[in-house]
Protein backbone atom coordinates (compact mmCIF):
# COMPACT_ATOMS: atom_id res chain seq x y z
CA UNK A 1 0.00 0.00 0.00
CA UNK A 2 2.96 2.37 0.45
CA UNK A 3 3.16 4.87 -2.40
CA UNK A 4 -0.46 4.41 -3.50
CA UNK A 5 -3.16 7.11 -3.24
CA UNK A 6 -4.98 6.65 0.07
CA UNK A 7 -2.57 3.94 1.17
CA UNK A 8 0.62 3.73 3.16
CA UNK A 9 0.74 4.86 6.77
CA UNK A 10 -0.18 7.95 8.71
CA UNK A 11 0.66 9.71 11.94
CA UNK A 12 -0.14 12.89 13.81
CA UNK A 13 -3.27 13.83 11.87
CA UNK A 14 -4.34 16.14 14.67
CA UNK A 15 -1.32 18.40 14.23
CA UNK A 16 -0.61 18.19 10.50
CA UNK A 17 -2.99 20.48 8.65
CA UNK A 18 -1.77 19.66 5.15
CA UNK A 19 -2.88 16.03 5.00
CA UNK A 20 -4.74 15.47 1.74
CA UNK A 21 -3.71 18.79 0.20
CA UNK A 22 -1.77 18.92 -3.02
CA UNK A 23 1.70 20.40 -3.03
CA UNK A 24 2.09 24.13 -3.65
CA UNK A 25 3.57 25.68 -6.76
CA UNK A 26 6.57 27.11 -4.89
CA UNK A 27 8.05 27.11 -1.38
CA UNK A 28 6.10 29.39 0.94
CA UNK A 29 7.71 32.59 2.30
CA UNK A 30 10.05 31.68 5.14
CA UNK A 31 13.22 32.84 6.86
CA UNK A 32 16.27 30.64 6.89
CA UNK A 33 17.72 29.51 10.20
CA UNK A 34 21.18 30.84 9.49
CA UNK A 35 24.38 29.06 10.45
CA UNK A 36 25.27 28.04 13.99
CA UNK A 37 28.82 29.44 14.36
CA UNK A 38 29.72 26.87 17.02
CA UNK A 39 28.05 23.93 15.34
CA UNK A 40 26.82 22.97 18.80
CA UNK A 41 23.28 21.87 19.61
CA UNK A 42 21.66 19.46 22.04
CA UNK A 43 18.30 17.65 21.97
CA UNK A 44 15.86 20.15 23.49
CA UNK A 45 14.46 17.51 25.84
CA UNK A 46 17.87 17.27 27.52
CA UNK A 47 18.05 20.91 28.59
CA UNK A 48 17.72 20.11 32.30
CA UNK A 49 20.49 17.51 32.06
CA UNK A 50 22.68 20.17 30.47
CA UNK A 51 21.95 22.74 33.18
CA UNK A 52 22.41 20.30 36.07
CA UNK A 53 25.38 18.35 34.72
CA UNK A 54 27.58 20.52 32.49
CA UNK A 55 30.50 18.58 31.07
CA UNK A 56 28.76 15.23 31.38
CA UNK A 57 28.40 12.96 28.37
CA UNK A 58 25.26 11.45 26.88
CA UNK A 59 24.78 9.22 23.86
CA UNK A 60 22.82 10.71 20.96
CA UNK A 61 22.20 9.29 17.51
CA UNK A 62 25.21 7.02 17.48
CA UNK A 63 27.80 9.31 19.03
CA UNK A 64 28.75 10.64 22.46
CA UNK A 65 27.81 14.25 23.19
CA UNK A 66 29.36 16.42 25.89
CA UNK A 67 26.83 18.76 27.45
CA UNK A 68 28.15 22.34 27.49
CA UNK A 69 28.59 24.59 30.51
CA UNK A 70 25.90 27.22 29.95
CA UNK A 71 26.26 30.50 31.85
CA UNK A 72 23.48 32.41 30.07
CA UNK A 73 20.09 31.41 28.67
CA UNK A 74 18.44 33.61 26.02
CA UNK A 75 14.93 32.32 25.33
CA UNK A 76 12.78 33.71 22.52
CA UNK A 77 9.69 31.79 21.49
CA UNK A 78 8.45 28.69 23.27
CA UNK A 79 7.74 28.13 26.93
CA UNK A 80 9.84 25.48 28.71
CA UNK A 81 7.73 25.79 31.85
CA UNK A 82 4.89 24.47 29.74
CA UNK A 83 6.44 21.78 27.56
CA UNK A 84 9.30 20.37 29.60
CA UNK A 85 8.96 17.35 31.88
CA UNK A 86 9.52 17.26 35.66
CA UNK A 87 9.27 21.00 36.24
CA UNK A 88 10.71 20.79 39.74
CA UNK A 89 13.89 19.33 38.26
CA UNK A 90 13.90 22.03 35.54
CA UNK A 91 13.63 24.74 38.20
CA UNK A 92 16.66 23.31 39.98
CA UNK A 93 18.64 23.50 36.74
CA UNK A 94 17.21 26.91 35.82
CA UNK A 95 18.88 28.39 38.91
CA UNK A 96 22.38 27.49 37.69
CA UNK A 97 22.99 30.00 34.83
CA UNK A 98 24.22 33.45 35.80
CA UNK A 99 21.71 35.29 33.58
CA UNK A 100 18.43 34.36 31.90
CA UNK A 101 16.84 36.66 29.31
CA UNK A 102 13.33 36.06 27.95
CA UNK A 103 11.22 37.73 25.25
CA UNK A 104 7.58 37.68 26.35
CA UNK A 105 4.35 39.65 26.02
CA UNK A 106 2.81 37.74 28.98
CA UNK A 107 3.87 36.95 32.54
CA UNK A 108 4.27 33.24 31.93
CA UNK A 109 6.20 31.05 34.36
CA UNK A 110 9.19 31.27 32.01
CA UNK A 111 9.13 35.07 32.22
CA UNK A 112 8.75 34.92 36.01
CA UNK A 113 11.86 32.76 36.23
CA UNK A 114 13.99 35.15 34.14
CA UNK A 115 16.46 37.79 35.28
CA UNK A 116 15.63 40.11 32.36
CA UNK A 117 12.30 40.19 30.52
CA UNK A 118 12.20 42.09 27.24
CA UNK A 119 8.57 42.94 26.39
CA UNK A 120 7.88 41.55 22.94
CA UNK A 121 5.00 42.39 20.64
CA UNK A 122 2.10 40.06 20.00
CA UNK A 123 0.98 39.28 16.45
CA UNK A 124 -1.54 42.13 16.78
CA UNK A 125 1.27 44.66 17.25
CA UNK A 126 3.57 43.83 14.33
CA UNK A 127 3.41 43.05 10.63
CA UNK A 128 4.05 39.54 9.38
CA UNK A 129 3.15 36.98 6.73
CA UNK A 130 1.09 33.92 7.57
CA UNK A 131 1.84 30.84 5.48
CA UNK A 132 2.55 27.14 5.91
CA UNK A 133 3.55 24.34 3.61
CA UNK A 134 0.74 23.09 1.37
CA UNK A 135 -1.63 25.79 2.57
CA UNK A 136 -3.87 27.34 -0.08
CA UNK A 137 -3.54 30.91 1.17
CA UNK A 138 -0.84 33.39 2.15
CA UNK A 139 -2.12 35.92 4.68
CA UNK A 140 -0.99 39.53 5.12
CA UNK A 141 -0.83 39.77 8.92
CA UNK A 142 -1.17 43.52 9.29
CA UNK A 143 -0.74 44.93 12.77
CA UNK A 144 -4.01 46.03 14.37
CA UNK A 145 -2.60 48.31 17.07
CA UNK A 146 0.64 50.06 17.86
CA UNK A 147 2.90 48.23 20.34
CA UNK A 148 1.73 48.62 23.92
CA UNK A 149 4.11 50.26 26.37
CA UNK A 150 7.74 49.42 25.64
CA UNK A 151 6.96 46.29 23.62
CA UNK A 152 9.12 45.78 20.53
CA UNK A 153 9.19 43.11 17.85
CA UNK A 154 11.73 40.30 18.12
CA UNK A 155 13.30 41.58 14.91
CA UNK A 156 13.85 45.08 16.29
CA UNK A 157 15.21 43.76 19.59
CA UNK A 158 17.71 41.53 17.83
CA UNK A 159 18.63 44.25 15.34
CA UNK A 160 19.63 46.64 18.14
CA UNK A 161 21.38 43.86 20.04
CA UNK A 162 23.35 42.88 16.93
CA UNK A 163 24.37 46.53 16.52
CA UNK A 164 25.87 46.56 20.02
CA UNK A 165 27.72 43.37 19.16
CA UNK A 166 29.01 44.84 15.92
CA UNK A 167 27.12 42.92 13.22
CA UNK A 168 23.84 44.74 12.61
CA UNK A 169 24.40 44.82 8.84
CA UNK A 170 24.95 41.06 8.73
CA UNK A 171 21.77 40.47 10.74
CA UNK A 172 19.36 42.86 9.02
CA UNK A 173 21.01 42.67 5.57
CA UNK A 174 19.96 46.29 5.18
CA UNK A 175 16.23 45.57 5.57
CA UNK A 176 13.68 46.68 8.12
CA UNK A 177 10.51 44.74 9.00
CA UNK A 178 8.50 45.66 5.91
CA UNK A 179 11.47 45.30 3.59
CA UNK A 180 11.97 41.74 4.85
CA UNK A 181 8.31 40.88 4.30
CA UNK A 182 8.50 42.26 0.77
CA UNK A 183 11.71 40.31 0.13
CA UNK A 184 10.26 37.01 1.40
CA UNK A 185 7.09 37.42 -0.64
CA UNK A 186 9.09 38.32 -3.74
CA UNK A 187 11.16 35.14 -3.31
CA UNK A 188 7.95 33.11 -3.28
CA UNK A 189 6.62 35.03 -6.29
CA UNK A 190 9.83 34.32 -8.23
CA UNK A 191 9.56 30.63 -7.40
CA UNK A 192 5.98 30.55 -8.64
CA UNK A 193 7.00 32.34 -11.85
CA UNK A 194 9.71 29.74 -12.49
CA UNK A 195 6.88 27.19 -12.51
CA UNK A 196 4.90 29.36 -14.96
CA UNK A 197 2.52 30.84 -12.38
CA UNK A 198 2.12 34.61 -12.07
CA UNK A 199 1.23 35.85 -8.59
CA UNK A 200 0.20 39.40 -7.61
CA UNK A 201 2.98 41.77 -6.61
CA UNK A 202 3.61 42.51 -2.94
CA UNK A 203 1.67 45.78 -2.83
CA UNK A 204 -1.43 44.11 -4.27
CA UNK A 205 -1.09 41.19 -1.86
CA UNK A 206 -0.69 43.52 1.12
CA UNK A 207 -3.63 45.70 0.12
CA UNK A 208 -6.09 42.85 -0.43
CA UNK A 209 -4.90 40.98 2.66
CA UNK A 210 -4.23 37.58 1.12
CA UNK A 211 -3.51 35.66 -2.04
CA UNK A 212 -4.74 32.23 -3.02
CA UNK A 213 -1.98 29.84 -4.04
CA UNK A 214 -2.74 27.54 -6.99
CA UNK A 215 -2.39 23.84 -6.36
CA UNK A 216 0.09 21.66 -8.18
CA UNK A 217 -1.35 19.62 -11.03
CA UNK A 218 -1.00 16.24 -9.29
CA UNK A 219 -1.90 14.90 -5.87
CA UNK A 220 0.96 14.60 -3.42
CA UNK A 221 1.26 10.90 -2.56
CA UNK A 222 3.88 9.96 0.00
CA UNK A 223 6.58 7.69 -1.49
CA UNK A 224 4.87 7.57 -4.88
CA UNK A 225 8.07 8.30 -6.78
CA UNK A 226 9.96 5.74 -4.71
CA UNK A 227 7.38 3.08 -5.56
CA UNK A 228 7.55 3.90 -9.27
CA UNK A 229 11.34 4.04 -9.41
CA UNK A 230 13.13 2.82 -6.24
CA UNK A 231 16.60 3.33 -7.71
CA UNK A 232 15.93 6.76 -9.14
CA UNK A 233 14.26 7.97 -5.92
CA UNK A 234 16.25 6.31 -3.17
CA UNK A 235 15.24 7.08 0.41
CA UNK A 236 17.56 8.74 2.93
CA UNK A 237 18.48 5.43 4.54
CA UNK A 238 21.82 3.61 4.13
CA UNK A 239 20.18 1.07 1.82
CA UNK A 240 17.97 3.61 0.07
CA UNK A 241 15.00 1.42 1.00
CA UNK A 242 12.40 1.21 3.75
CA UNK A 243 14.26 -0.56 6.56
CA UNK A 244 12.43 -2.79 9.05
CA UNK A 245 15.81 -3.74 10.51
CA UNK A 246 18.50 -1.04 10.67
CA UNK A 247 22.10 -2.18 10.40
CA UNK A 248 23.21 1.32 11.35
CA UNK A 249 21.21 1.37 14.59
CA UNK A 250 22.34 -2.18 15.34
CA UNK A 251 25.92 -0.93 15.11
CA UNK A 252 25.28 1.62 17.86
CA UNK A 253 24.70 -1.20 20.35
CA UNK A 254 21.96 0.62 22.24
CA UNK A 255 20.08 -1.67 24.61
CA UNK A 256 17.27 0.89 24.89
CA UNK A 257 16.74 1.13 21.11
CA UNK A 258 16.90 -2.18 19.22
CA UNK A 259 17.37 -2.05 15.44
CA UNK A 260 13.86 -3.35 14.76
CA UNK A 261 10.36 -2.71 16.18
CA UNK A 262 10.31 -4.05 19.74
CA UNK A 263 8.11 -3.63 22.80
CA UNK A 264 10.17 -2.29 25.68
CA UNK A 265 8.74 -1.94 29.15
CA UNK A 266 7.92 1.72 29.87
CA UNK A 267 9.59 3.41 32.80
CA UNK A 268 6.17 3.69 34.45
CA UNK A 269 3.00 1.77 33.58
CA UNK A 270 0.19 -0.07 35.32
CA UNK A 271 1.99 -3.39 34.88
CA UNK A 272 4.99 -2.31 36.95
CA UNK A 273 5.65 -2.61 40.68
CA UNK A 274 5.44 1.18 40.94
CA UNK A 275 1.68 0.97 40.44
CA UNK A 276 1.34 -0.34 44.00
CA UNK A 277 2.07 3.18 45.29
CA UNK A 278 0.75 5.25 42.37
CA UNK A 279 -2.03 3.16 40.78
CA UNK A 280 -3.35 5.62 38.19
CA UNK A 281 -1.85 6.11 34.73
CA UNK A 282 -1.81 9.80 33.80
CA UNK A 283 -2.37 10.82 30.20
CA UNK A 284 -2.37 14.41 28.97
CA UNK A 285 -4.21 15.74 25.94
CA UNK A 286 -4.30 18.99 23.99
CA UNK A 287 -7.46 20.76 25.20
CA UNK A 288 -9.95 22.30 22.78
CA UNK A 289 -9.92 25.60 24.68
CA UNK A 290 -6.35 26.67 23.83
CA UNK A 291 -3.23 25.77 21.87
CA UNK A 292 -0.62 24.33 24.25
CA UNK A 293 -0.40 26.97 27.01
CA UNK A 294 -1.26 29.92 24.79
CA UNK A 295 -4.06 32.16 26.01
CA UNK A 296 -4.61 30.11 29.16
CA UNK A 297 -5.39 33.41 30.87
CA UNK A 298 -8.19 34.09 28.35
CA UNK A 299 -11.91 33.64 29.08
CA UNK A 300 -12.34 30.57 26.83
CA UNK A 301 -9.65 28.58 28.60
CA UNK A 302 -10.61 29.73 32.08
CA UNK A 303 -14.28 28.91 31.51
CA UNK A 304 -13.38 25.23 31.08
CA UNK A 305 -11.62 25.01 34.44
CA UNK A 306 -13.20 23.62 37.59
CA UNK A 307 -12.85 25.76 40.70
CA UNK A 308 -10.23 27.72 38.78
CA UNK A 309 -8.11 24.64 38.11
CA UNK A 310 -7.50 22.33 35.17
CA UNK A 311 -10.09 19.54 34.92
CA UNK A 312 -8.97 16.00 35.80
CA UNK A 313 -11.11 13.32 34.12
CA UNK A 314 -11.48 10.19 36.27
CA UNK A 315 -13.61 7.04 35.89
CA UNK A 316 -16.61 6.76 38.27
CA UNK A 317 -15.19 3.60 39.88
CA UNK A 318 -11.85 5.27 40.64
CA UNK A 319 -13.65 8.36 41.95
CA UNK A 320 -15.90 6.30 44.22
CA UNK A 321 -12.94 4.36 45.62
CA UNK A 322 -11.36 7.65 46.68
CA UNK A 323 -14.51 9.38 47.90
CA UNK A 324 -14.31 11.91 45.08
CA UNK A 325 -17.20 13.55 43.22
CA UNK A 326 -17.50 15.93 40.28
CA UNK A 327 -16.49 19.48 41.16
CA UNK A 328 -14.15 18.49 43.98
CA UNK A 329 -10.59 19.77 44.13
CA UNK A 330 -8.05 16.96 44.33
CA UNK A 331 -4.32 16.62 44.82
CA UNK A 332 -2.60 14.68 42.04
CA UNK A 333 0.83 13.48 43.11
CA UNK A 334 3.80 11.17 42.79
CA UNK A 335 7.41 11.23 43.98
CA UNK A 336 8.32 14.04 41.55
CA UNK A 337 5.68 16.57 42.47
CA UNK A 338 2.05 17.42 43.05
CA UNK A 339 -0.66 19.68 41.67
CA UNK A 340 -4.27 20.54 42.37
CA UNK A 341 -7.01 19.88 39.82
CA UNK A 342 -10.78 20.09 39.55
CA UNK A 343 -12.65 16.80 39.15
CA UNK A 344 -14.64 15.70 36.12
CA UNK A 345 -16.16 12.22 36.49
CA UNK A 346 -17.02 10.25 33.36
CA UNK A 347 -16.91 6.80 31.80
CA UNK A 348 -15.12 8.10 28.71
CA UNK A 349 -11.86 6.96 30.26
CA UNK A 350 -10.62 3.55 31.39
CA UNK A 351 -10.53 2.43 35.00
CA UNK A 352 -7.03 3.08 36.30
CA UNK A 353 -6.42 6.02 33.96
CA UNK A 354 -6.83 9.76 34.56
CA UNK A 355 -6.53 12.61 32.09
CA UNK A 356 -5.15 16.06 32.84
CA UNK A 357 -4.83 18.40 29.81
CA UNK A 358 -1.57 20.15 29.10
CA UNK A 359 -1.18 23.90 29.21
CA UNK A 360 -2.25 25.17 32.64
CA UNK A 361 0.19 27.91 33.60
CA UNK A 362 2.53 26.66 36.31
CA UNK A 363 1.52 28.28 39.62
CA UNK A 364 3.55 27.08 42.63
CA UNK A 365 2.09 27.54 46.09
CA UNK A 366 5.43 28.87 47.37
CA UNK A 367 7.77 29.89 44.53
CA UNK A 368 10.70 30.16 46.95
CA UNK A 369 10.44 26.52 48.05
CA UNK A 370 11.79 23.77 45.76
CA UNK A 371 9.17 21.17 44.95
CA UNK A 372 6.27 23.41 45.93
CA UNK A 373 2.84 22.11 44.92
CA UNK A 374 1.39 23.58 41.73
CA UNK A 375 -2.05 25.05 42.47
CA UNK A 376 -3.30 25.16 38.90
CA UNK A 377 -3.06 21.67 37.39
CA UNK A 378 0.09 21.59 35.26
CA UNK A 379 0.76 17.89 34.50
CA UNK A 380 4.46 18.47 33.92
CA UNK A 381 5.13 18.69 37.64
CA UNK A 382 4.36 14.95 37.55
CA UNK A 383 5.99 13.71 34.35
CA UNK A 384 9.30 11.87 34.05
CA UNK A 385 12.28 13.64 32.49
CA UNK A 386 13.96 10.71 30.78
CA UNK A 387 15.09 10.47 27.17
CA UNK A 388 13.18 8.13 24.89
CA UNK A 389 16.42 6.34 24.04
CA UNK A 390 20.10 6.99 23.46
CA UNK A 391 19.23 7.25 19.77
CA UNK A 392 16.69 10.08 19.87
CA UNK A 393 16.82 11.54 23.41
CA UNK A 394 13.28 12.91 23.01
CA UNK A 395 10.68 13.33 25.78
CA UNK A 396 9.14 10.12 27.14
CA UNK A 397 5.44 10.84 26.81
CA UNK A 398 2.49 9.03 28.39
CA UNK A 399 4.61 7.17 30.95
CA UNK A 400 3.54 8.65 34.29
CA UNK A 401 1.94 7.01 37.34
CA UNK A 402 0.12 9.09 39.95
CA UNK A 403 -2.27 8.88 42.86
CA UNK A 404 -5.24 11.17 43.48
CA UNK A 405 -6.73 12.23 46.80
CA UNK A 406 -9.42 14.70 47.79
CA UNK A 407 -8.04 18.07 48.88
CA UNK A 408 -8.95 18.89 52.47
CA UNK A 409 -8.89 22.44 53.78
CA UNK A 410 -8.88 25.84 52.14
CA UNK A 411 -8.19 25.88 48.42
CA UNK A 412 -5.31 28.26 47.64
CA UNK A 413 -6.12 31.03 45.15
CA UNK A 414 -4.81 30.96 41.59
CA UNK A 415 -2.10 33.58 41.11
CA UNK A 416 -0.65 32.48 37.75
CA UNK A 417 -2.32 35.36 35.90
CA UNK A 418 -1.38 38.14 38.32
CA UNK A 419 1.68 40.24 37.39
CA UNK A 420 4.56 39.85 39.83
CA UNK A 421 5.48 42.59 42.27
CA UNK A 422 7.83 45.13 40.72
CA UNK A 423 10.85 46.65 42.41
CA UNK A 424 11.15 50.42 42.39
CA UNK A 425 14.94 50.16 42.17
Amino acid sequence: QIGLPGGGFGFGYGSINGIGNRDTIAPMPSLGTGKNPLGLAIPVARITDMLLSPGSTIDFNGAPMTLPDIRMVYWCGGNPFHHHQDLNRLIEGWRRPETIVVHEPWWTATARHADIVLPATTTLERNDIGASSRDRFIIAMQKAVEPVGQARSDFDIFADLSERLGFRAAYTQGRDEMAWLRHLYDEFRAGALSNRYTMPDFDTFWEQGHVEVPEADEDLVLFQNFRRDPEGHRLDTPSGKIEIYSERIAGFGYDDCPPHPTWLEPAEWLGSDKAAHHPLHLISNQPKTRLHSQMDMGPVSRAAKINGREALLIHPDDAATRGIKAGDVVRVFNARGACLAGVEVGDGIEVGVVRLPSGAWYDPEDPSRPGSMDKHGNPNVLTLDKGTSRLGQGPSAMSTLVEVEKWVGDVPPITAFQPPAMSEN
